[in-house]
């Protein structure tokens, strides 16, 4: 049983802030959240609205300008995120990757993001990325349509591996399945190259069951949590309740994830689900803030204050009575 009192009522900041006091967490870190160019931005909201109202209603609280997100996220406790982006054709992903760099100058709570496709150019700007300082990947199999086992990435793949980077990968057939989505094709991958340290967003929805046996596998391969166990996916892919013990077992290599802000229900709703699942406060902990904190070296401690002066103030008001 967890030791998390039950939910109150009230707002989004204070319900937070009252979870994470109750497990002694210095705040989150949140390895699957997306900010990118305005114009990509509104077409990838276009896309959800297009969906209808009553498939994915995308939250109006954080419809809202890049800063008013950054700031919501400061005051949701978020000590760290990322910025994921993903082209969906060929010569954009090093526009995006250069948009990205500039941001996390602009932020340096921020995880520097970077994304690749499957073309010519990939390996020699993914391997220049992780020279100038590029923290985490994203490759989105569905959106992207390309197969991971491309020899185009053959060199991205091992650049990642070598370098210990960990890429954030949708690998998985959720929401809708693509051409090369699936255990089947990034599992190649990973025979190819087993010390890639992979991130399998949404925690592999809805084949969790086949990516829960390459976290087994595999020693570097995680889990995110990104809308897993909201009752909004769990109308749709519910989890196997059977599985709650592995995903216990291997709780160091689960991490949060959220979609935010192209999230239909309250960034609470998703580490309220967390909570709901009852596997207990040092899991927990694991989840929200300490797994992902000893993945990318953060040092986000009551003794380590963030480095932003942004960040000072959103902290000082969250730690305020």
């Amino acid at each position: 049983m967890t030791g998390i009192s039950p939910p109150s009522e009230g707002d989004e900041e204070a319900e937070l802030r009252r979870i994470l006091g109750g497990l002694g967490l210095p705040g989150l870190v949140d390895v699957h959240t997306h900010f990118m160019p305005d114009n990509v931005l509104r077409k990838v909201q276009a896309y959800f609205d297009a969906l209808g109202p009553g498939v994915w209603p995308l939250h109006p609280r954080y419809r809202v300008s890049e800063e008013e997100r950054v700031a919501l996220l400061r005051g949701f406790g978020v000590l760290a995120f990322t910025a994921l982006s993903y082209p969906h054709r060929p010569a954009m992903a090093t526009w995006l990757n250069g948009w990205a760099a500039d941001f996390a100058e602009r932020h340096p709570d921020s995880l520097r993001s970077s994304t690749f496709f499957a073309e010519p150019e990939a390996a020699e700007y993914v391997a220049e990325a992780i020279r100038s300082g590029a923290r985490v990947f994203k490759a989105h199999l569905q959106v992207g349509a390309y197969d991971p086992r491309d020899p185009l990435l053959s060199g991205v793949w091992g650049a990642l591996a070598d370098s210990g980077t960990p890429v954030v990968v949708h690998c998985g057939s959720g929401p809708t399945p693509g051409n090369f989505t699936g255990p089947g094709p990034f599992s190649d991958v990973l025979r190819q190259h087993p010390r890639l340290t992979a991130v399998i967003a949404h925690a592999g929805a809805p084949e969790y069951t086949a990516f829960l046996d390459l976290v087994e596998r595999y020693e570097r391969v995680h889990l995110d949590t990104t809308m897993t166990f909201t009752p909004f996916t769990e109308r749709q892919s519910p989890f196997p309740r059977a599985e709650l013990p592995r995903l216990r077992e291997f709780g160091h290599r689960v991490l949060l994830g959220t979609d935010f802000p192209n999230i239909p229900y309250r960034y609470l709703d998703q580490i309220r689900s967390l909570v709901g699942l009852d596997l207990g406060d040092d899991w927990l902990r694991g989840v929200l803030h300490d797994n992902a904190a000893a993945l990318f070296g953060l040092r986000t401690g009551s003794d380590q204050a963030p480095v932003t002066r942004q960040h000072h103030t959103e902290r000082a008001r969250w730690n305020s009575p």
